[in-house]
């Protein structure tokens, strides 16, 4: 679950170091390394030492990015609620925060951060793996998941992810992006950005964009892959791999690149791909993204 957050637990109080703070940026208990965003404290830091958890000690860039420019915005489609990470109430460092009973007509401004090859790998807080080449985000209280559109008040770039994740936790920063999101929205040097969040309601949105399973299947006859995760440790790409050959009963390939590992469902038909997702994210690896050829 997102840096050692266990819904529904408190967390162990903690050594506060007062006076100290260093640079750094983004990330609900971590933060990237100097010049590369805002300001976190030492106790941040300390939380993010990764201690049998993580190998970084703190958060980063990937080292060799992909181009991520092209990838698509999460669609917004009506799902259930996850069952893990969702419960009404959690405590984290003293503070308790309330999920919502509903995301419709959730709008909200702030600071938004984004975190990224530290936690790469490692479970949501819905139990999904996180992917920070996919469009994601943390929130402390939207119900997960969660389709929201993203402005980047600086630029009014925009973008639409998936909330899969708590946090963040860490000053006065309302949503945690993933690497993909926040390039997107031209905010990873810096670091942080004023955002507006606008939660979609996945039912008015197909209808407004048309874009249902049947007309998707006429405006294309290209193959189908569904990606689901893109890992940066071959093992762990050829766990994934049986895990997701098992509950699709479908070919799954492991397409290496750029220092990473993606694991990728199909190809498939359209009506193959959809009972695939359905499998998927109804298990613990959760709603994968498409993928043409």
């Amino acid at each position: 679950m997102h840096r050692y957050l266990h819904l529904g637990i408190l967390l162990l109080p903690l050594v506060i170091l007062s006076g100290c703070s260093v640079g750094g940026g983004g990330g609900v208990f971590g933060a990237h390394s100097p010049g590369q965003g805002g300001g976190y404290t030492l106790q941040d830091k300390i939380v993010s030492s990764g201690n049998g958890r993580y190998k970084q000690r703190i958060d980063s860039m990937p080292a060799n990015p992909p181009d991520v420019s092209r990838i698509p915005d999460a669609e917004p489609v009506p799902v259930e609620r996850s069952r893990r990470g969702n419960s009404s109430t959690y405590t984290v460092f003293g503070r308790t925060y309330r999920v919502l009973g509903s995301s419709r007509g959730f709008t909200q401004t702030g600071m938004a951060s984004w975190y990224g090859n530290k936690f790469h790998g490692h479970e949501t807080s819905n139990g999904e793996v996180y992917d920070m080449f996919a469009m994601t985000a943390a929130h402390t209280s939207l119900p997960l998941p969660t389709f929201v559109r993203v402005t980047n008040l600086a630029n009014n770039r925009q973008v639409i992810v998936r909330v899969n994740d708590r946090g963040p936790f860490v000053g006065n920063r309302i949503i945690d992006l993933s690497y993909a999101a926040a390039h997107r929205l031209d905010m990873l040097d810096k670091g942080t950005a004023r955002v507006r969040l606008e939660a979609i309601d996945p039912v008015q949105w197909q209808a407004r964009n048309k874009r249902s399973s049947k007309q998707l299947a006429k405006s294309s006859n290209n193959q189908v892959f569904l990606q689901v995760g893109a890992l940066g440790n071959a093992e762990a790409a050829e766990r994934l791999q049986s895990r997701a050959r098992e509950l699709t009963q479908a070919p799954v390939r492991v397409v290496s690149g750029q220092a990473l590992y993606r694991v990728q469902v199909g190809p498939l038909e359209e009506a193959s791909a959809e009972a695939a997702i359905r499998k998927l994210e109804a298990s613990e690896l959760g709603r994968p993204f498409r993928i043409r050829q």
